[in-house]
């Protein structure tokens, strides 16, 4: 499997965010076989860019272009109060949380500016008049029912036959309700579709195969 460079390497473990190295590793991986079919990569859920650190390298080496997905105030576990809270992407003026100068600090010092195109909005709206095929859809996202079937709907049907569909955060056991049960059942969802294929598990990361059949 492909790998990436010790420099982006470090960018990606420097970088703010939860995707664990092995799981990283997986996703360059994938990241670089769907390059190859000459289509953008398309990330919902960008957070701090550590995950887009290793799409846009990804991209860079097949000569595509890789996108990221997200408003920018934060998934629900994010907010105030919860586990997953970073004091740091409060935007010390709105009082609200704004991970986009941090993304776009992120994507500066990994050298990846002219690869990773930003896409600031809210997923439904953004797919809603999306109407280019993608080599590559990651759906790492909002982890409640609502927000994951939006990616999912919105955006699998864009993944191009031969292409692959990642979604992060699956946990089976119902203990995890709260953070990853949702994505679980969208993992589920794509299978039963029949118009994806199961290629390979790494930890909570899944990743599906487009095979052309027609998503229901």
């Amino acid at each position: 499997m492909a790998a990436p460079s010790p420099e982006i390497l470090a960018a990606f473990e420097k970088a703010k965010g939860f995707m664990p190295l092995h799981e990283g590793l997986a996703l360059y991986g994938a990241a670089v076989e769907a390059g190859a079919l000459g289509l953008p990569l398309l990330e919902v859920g960008t957070y701090c860019g550590r995950s887009a650190i290793l799409l846009g390298d990804a991209a860079r080496e097949a000569g595509v272009v890789a996108l990221t997905l997200d408003h920018h105030r934060g998934s629900e576990e994010q907010q105030p109060g919860w586990d997953y809270h970073d004091p740091e992407t409060v935007d010390p003026e709105l009082g609200v949380m704004d991970t986009l100068p941090a993304f776009r600090r992120t994507l500066y010092r990994a050298g990846l500016e002219e690869h990773v195109v930003a896409l600031v909005g809210r997923s439904p709206q953004i797919a809603a008049f999306w109407n280019s095929p993608l080599g590559l859809v990651f759906i790492d996202g909002g982890h409640t029912d609502e927000h994951a079937n939006a990616d999912y709907e919105g955006w699998a049907p864009h993944v191009a036959e031969g292409g692959l569909l990642l979604i992060h955060d699956v946990f089976p056991d119902p203990k995890d309700e709260f953070t990853g049960q949702a994505p679980y059942r969208v993992y589920l969802r794509a299978l039963e579709s029949g118009a994806f294929t199961e290629v390979s598990v790494t930890d909570s990361l899944r990743v599906l195969r487009r095979t052309g059949a027609e998503i229901k």
